[in-house]
C-alpha cells in the first residue's frame, strides 16, 4: 500500500504558526522511511500522528533558503 511509510521527527525546532483547530506549522528535522534526516516544514496535528502535505529540505538546500531569505527586504 502506497500510505504505508515510517517517520521519526528527530529534532523540534519550532512552531512556525498555529491554526484554529490546533493544528501548527512546524520546522522539524525527520527521518522518512529510516532515510537520513531532513529539514522539513509540515503541518501536524497536536500528537503528531497526521500530518498536512509539507517540504523536506538538506542541510545544503536549507542553508540557500536562508540566504534567499536573508536577501529579501521584508521591512
Amino acid at each position: 500500500m502506497a500510505d504505508d511509510f515510517k517517520f521519526n521527527i528527530e529534532e523540534c525546532f519550532g512552531v512556525i504558526s498555529e491554526g484554529s483547530k490546533g493544528w501548527t506549522t512546524e520546522l522539524n528535522l525527520v527521518s522518512w522511511n529510516e532515510r537520513a534526516p531532513k529539514f522539513d516544514i509540515r503541518s501536524w496535528d497536536s500528537e503528531h500522528k497526521k500530518m498536512g502535505k509539507g517540504i523536506s529540505f538538506t542541510k545544503q538546500e536549507l542553508i540557500k533558503l536562508r540566504d534567499i531569505l536573508d536577501s529579501l527586504d521584508l521591512g
